[in-house]
């Protein structure tokens, strides 16, 4: 918790404040019993009216003060929590976003989008009541108990048993609540995730018909989380009536103790009043104090689990500044790659190398598990490589900083993904200076204008957050379309026109030719016929390439290509696709030996 109270540093002049406001608050409420005890004691005792009237206007005056102080204690308390939170928000945010893959992915989104809401609203309570009750409470206590030691020395037990009483119960409490506060927000998280796994999946649980199940296994973690709830609750609800009894036991000692001292001697009157008084502002400080122990314990569980993703580091470190030179003509070069994720036995990739040029296509295909997105993900270091080389442009990929190598990449994920606002917000999300011709040309191209145009707001046409008011296809060509208005060295493309139909996917691939004719262009794909046009085609079987070469020669010589061109191709489509490549060996074949007989 001690970490995220630094945050206070920023606001040190409004915390100086703060404490000067509640100083002056607790000095003027204490300063209240004993002029009332002084009017008993030297006003009414002695029948003086004009000292009771002066009296009393200074305690009005030093009331008002008090009231003066307190309220802007508690605004600057408030908005100094408000503002904290804020910032740690805003740090906790932009460090998620610093984080890799393979770390988000351990943190799970449900877990850090409680984290980010639930957790942080948890510590914006404990350091606003900690600013408003921090100095306050201990201050009080202190003075009371100075003023009402020095006001009715014979009474200062009553005080001792009830401050003892008061901390016996709370710590018996907060021993008994603590470790269900961490229950509670492992259930949160589950909560989380729970509603977001089924929002995002709606239209599967009601094409299978599954709400009944879905709606047990929510109901089961809800109800979890209620119970506990309801427990912490039941126990946190004894300390109210508890306290009111240690708050009304103490007033009734007070008196009983206090008549019996009168009779000795009246003018102890004022006195008995004022220790009262002091009585109930320590057992009250105590009170307030309890709050904080109510709060913190739980605003520390929170406390761990935002501080658990503020402490990662991300694995991946990047260079202020590129390392060398990269070469003006892009290149992508895989150099014995290999990579396993953190904690598996077992390599997704091994010894992968190849090179991909400017101005040619290099495809991936495998069958499902293959490590074909793990391959792709390594060049924009979403994941780092575990072993060997990737060079970007001629330069090893880990001397690059982070800004220089994402601006040379323009990547479609599997899923198109848009974020709220337009379609042209998202066309130029990666480039917002880009000029209206290239964004136009991006639609075009990704073949997005035909439907672009029959909106009626055109390019101001809005998208609603992911996208969920345009179709898969749609939101595939945008994706598409924000890649290449980005006009990148190297295109990458995961499986990215599984989305579209044969036609659109032949249109689009057609109309890319000029535009990537100076970069690299990297393809993940399922479809032979996507990618059989690509110079270099890259076959991956169990995370090792088995077959390297274009769509022809690996018809030849690659039998996993053959069996995927097989299972996707008609009978007759395979057996003309196989003509093809026997015709392309013994025509290359010639060639080779022809050119060997003119150099001889």
């Amino acid at each position: 918790m001690l970490k995220l109270f630094r945050y206070l540093k920023a606001y040190i002049w409004q915390v100086i404040v703060l404490v000067g406001a509640v100083a002056l608050q607790v000095w003027c409420s204490i300063q209240l019993p004993a002029m009332m005890a002084d009017i008993v004691n030297n006003g009414i005792v002695k029948g003086d009216l004009d000292y009771i009237w002066t009296t009393g206007v200074w305690m009005i005056g030093f009331a008002l003060l008090s009231s003066a102080c307190a309220f802007l204690a508690n605004f600057i308390s408030a908005w100094l929590g408000a503002s904290v939170t804020r910032d740690i928000r805003n740090d906790f945010f932009a460090h998620v976003l610093s984080l890799n893959i393979s770390e988000i992915d351990n943190f799970s989104t449900a877990s850090l989008i409680t984290r980010t809401v639930n957790d942080i609203f948890q510590a914006q309570q404990a350091i606003t009541i900690v600013l408003m009750m921090g100095v306050r409470a201990p201050l009080t206590c202190v003075l009371a108990i100075g003023q009402a030691i020095a006001t009715a020395p014979d009474m200062t037990w009553i005080i001792a048993l009830a401050v003892g009483v008061i901390v016996t119960l709370t710590a018996l409490i907060m021993a008994i609540v603590m470790p269900k506060f961490k229950i509670i927000q492992k259930l949160a998280d589950r909560i989380t995730l729970l509603t977001r796994e089924n929002l995002t999946g709606l239209r599967v649980i009601r094409a299978f018909n599954n709400e009944k199940l879905e709606n047990r296994k929510f109901n089961k973690t809800n109800d979890e989380n209620a119970k506990l709830n309801a427990t912490v609750d039941v126990i946190m609800s004894l300390q109210n009536p508890l306290v009111s009894l240690v708050f009304n036991g103490t007033t009734l000692l007070c008196v009983w103790i206090g008549i019996s001292l009168i009779t000795k001697d009246f003018a102890y009157l004022g006195n008995m009043m004022a220790f009262m008084q002091y009585a109930i502002q320590v057992v009250m400080s105590f009170l307030f104090l309890t709050m904080l122990f109510v709060v913190l314990p739980r605003a520390s569980v929170s406390a761990k689990r935002v501080n658990e993703v503020m402490d990662t580091k991300s694995k991946i470190t990047w260079e202020p500044e590129t390392v060398g030179k990269p070469e003006l003509a892009p290149s992508v070069e895989f150099s014995h790659v290999d990579f396993a994720y953190g904690g598996a036995e077992e390599k997704v990739l091994q010894n992968v190398s190849f090179t991909a040029k400017a101005g040619e296509t290099t495809a991936f295909i495998g069958s499902t598990g293959s490590g074909k997105s793990t391959l792709i993900n390594l060049v924009p270091r979403f994941y780092e490589a575990t072993g060997g080389e990737i060079k970007i442009n001629g330069v090893d990929i880990k001397n690059y900083a982070q800004r220089d190598l994402m601006r040379r990449i323009g990547y479609v994920p599997q899923r198109g993904v848009l974020f709220a606002g337009t379609i042209k917000s998202n066309i130029v999300f990666g480039v917002p200076e880009v000029d209206e011709e290239r964004m136009r040309l991006a639609a075009r191209v990704s073949q997005s204008e035909e439907f672009i145009e029959k909106l009626e707001k055109k390019y101001d046409s809005h998208i609603a957050q992911g996208g969920t008011n345009v179709s898969g296809g749609q939101r595939q060509r945008l994706s598409i379309a924000r890649a290449i208005a980005k006009d990148p060295d190297i295109y990458i493309f995961d499986d990215s026109f599984s989305a579209l139909d044969m036609k659109t996917d032949a249109k689009l691939r057609e109309a890319l030719k000029p535009v990537t004719q100076n970069a690299v262009t990297l393809i993940v794909a399922q479809r032979i016929s996507t990618i059989k046009d690509a110079e270099q085609i890259v076959v991956l079987n169990q995370g090792k390439v088995v077959g390297k070469g274009n769509h022809l020669e690996l018809l030849k010589k690659c039998r996993v290509y053959q069996e995927i061109a097989k299972s996707q191709l008609s009978e007759k489509e395979f057996a003309d696709e196989m003509k093809r490549s026997e015709v392309s060996s013994k025509t290359g074949a010639k060639a080779k030996s022809g050119k060997e007989v003119k150099h001889a």
